[in-house]
C-alpha cells in the first residue's frame, strides 16, 4: 500500500476521533486544508472508499448518526484500549501533521530508537508462522554472546528499546531479551503452540518497565512527592494502579500496587530528590541503600581529592 493513503486512513480516523459526530461538509473543508488533498475539496465516493479502507485495514468502524449530527467511532473506548492500533493511529497521524506543513519539518525532532528493529521483521515472521527462533543475544551482564532457541511469543516496546518476551525451551520458562543486544537471528523448522493460558497482561501484572518480576509479591507501595513532582506525577503516572490519597500545600501522598523491581526504583529515581517512600519498610529501606551507594561515589571523589 503507498505510503501516502496509509496516511490518509490515518488521517480520517484522528479527523473524526477527535471532533466525535462532524459532519461530511466540515470533513471536506479540513480535507482540503490538510495538504493531503492538494487544496480541493473531498470528493464523497473518496470518503466511502477510505471509510471501507479504514474498517478493512484497522478494524476501525465509522459510522454515522442517524439524526444527522455526523460522524463518529464506533467502541472508541475500545480503540483507545488497544495500545498498538492506538500507537500506530497517534504516530502516523504525528507524522501527518509534520508533512503536512514542510516549513516545520526542521523544527520537530523525534527520539531514535536503538538498533534492534534489525531483526524485528524476522521476528515477526516466525511469530506468525509460530517458529522457533535461533538467537545469538549478549547480555548487558555478560561477557560473551551465546545463542540459543526461543518460542517467540510477544514483542514489547519499553524505554525506547524493542523486547522480546518468549519461553525458553532450556529453562522451561517465559523469559525477556533486548532486540538491540541480539547479533543474530535465524528461523529454524521447529514450530511451537502459544499457550492459551499466556496473557501478556497477566504476565506484567503490577509491573513498571519490563522487568516481570516473578519473585516479588505485588505490593502496596505508598510514596510521597514534593514540589515539582507533584505535578508532573499527576500528569504522567508511573503505573497504571497510581492513585492519589492525601495532598496538602507542598506534597501528595500516592499509593501503587506493584511489584517492586528495580524499574519501579529507576521509576521513582527520575524524580531525583522529589521522592520519599513511605512503606511498606523493606521497600523504603531498599531505597535507602541505593541512595547510600550514590552518595559512596561523591564521597570517595572527596576523599580522594582532599589526600
Amino acid at each position: 500500500m503507498a505510503a501516502n493513503k496509509f496516511g490518509r486512513y490515518v488521517w480520517l480516523i484522528d479527523l473524526i476521533r477527535s471532533h466525535p459526530y462532524i459532519t461530511f461538509k466540515e470533513i471536506s473543508e479540513k480535507w482540503e486544508d490538510s495538504g493531503l488533498g492538494d487544496g480541493k475539496p473531498l470528493p464523497w465516493r473518496t470518503f466511502m472508499h477510505h471509510k471501507e479502507a479504514v474498517e478493512s485495514i484497522f478494524d476501525v468502524i465509522i459510522e454515522c448518526d442517524k439524526r444527522g449530527y455526523g460522524y463518529y467511532i464506533e467502541d472508541d473506548e475500545l480503540l483507545k484500549g488497544d495500545g498498538l492500533r492506538s500507537w500506530l493511529i497517534d504516530s502516523y497521524a504525528t507524522l501527518n501533521q509534520v508533512q503536512a506543513d514542510i516549513k516545520l519539518s526542521g523544527r520537530i525532532s523525534f527520539e531514535k530508537m536503538p538498533s534492534g528493529n534489525k531483526y524485528l521483521q524476522l521476528i515477526l515472521q516466525a511469530m506468525r508462522q509460530n517458529r522457533v527462533i535461533e538467537i545469538t543475544h549478549q547480555g548487558f551482564g555478560r561477557a560473551h554472546p551465546t545463542t540459543f532457541e526461543v518460542e517467540p511469543y510477544h514483542l514489547k516496546v519499553a524505554s525506547r528499546r524493542w523486547y522480546l518476551i518468549g519461553r525458553s525451551p532450556y529453562y522451561g520458562e517465559v523469559r525477556t531479551y533486548a532486540l538491540d543486544r541480539m547479533q543474530h537471528v535465524d528461523i529454524t523448522d521447529k514450530t511451537f503452540n502459544l499457550p492459551e493460558s499466556f496473557d501478556i497482561n497477566r504476565y506484567f501484572e503490577g509491573c513498571v518497565g519490563i522487568m516481570a518480576g516473578r519473585e516479588y509479591d505485588i505490593e502496596r507501595v505508598v510514596i510521597k512527592a514534593y514540589h515539582w513532582a507533584v505535578k508532573y506525577l499527576s500528569t504522567l503516572p508511573i503505573h497504571e494502579s497510581q492513585k492519589e490519597i492525601a495532598r496538602d500545600d507542598n506534597s501528595i501522598t500516592l499509593e501503587f500496587h506493584v511489584r517492586p523491581t528495580y524499574d519501579f526504583f529507576q521509576a521513582l529515581l527520575q524524580q531525583g530528590d522529589q521522592i520519599e517512600i513511605i512503606e511498606p519498610q523493606w521497600v523504603k529501606e531498599g531505597m535507602c541503600r541505593i541512595a547510600e551507594n550514590i552518595l559512596s561515589y561523591y564521597k570517595k571523589k572527596e576523599d580522594s581529592a582532599g589526600t
